[in-house]
């Protein structure tokens, strides 16, 4: 289904099949997503840490699934470098202890 604007200044190239990971969220749906608070979210926006909000009505807004998700992959690759590190420090103090796994 092709949508038409209703005014000429409001055009927009139709989309026939939105990609996975290309709808919007409202806020409700962002803050299940991430656990994240409205607060927080907005506190997120303000500090530049998190994806702002796509206007997409008068007094609507909505954020991009792919770049929610891009926030969400990005805090996972900082726990899984905070984790390798760790791991890896550890390692180096059981091998300067002595210590045998």
């Amino acid at each position: 289904m092709i949508t038409q604007p209703h005014h000429s200044s409001s055009r927009f190239k139709a989309v026939e099949r939105i990609k996975l990971g290309n709808r919007l969220l409202r806020r409700k749906e962002v803050e299940q997503k991430t656990g994240k608070s409205r607060s927080a979210i907005y506190e997120g926006i303000r500090q530049g840490t998190f994806p702002a909000p796509v206007p997409i009505g008068e007094n609507s807004v909505a954020w991009l699934e792919e770049e929610v998700d891009g926030w969400i992959a990005a805090r996972l690759e900082e726990r899984n470098r905070s984790l390798a590190s760790l791991t890896k420090a550890r390692t180096h103090t059981m091998i300067d202890q002595g210590v045998r796994a």
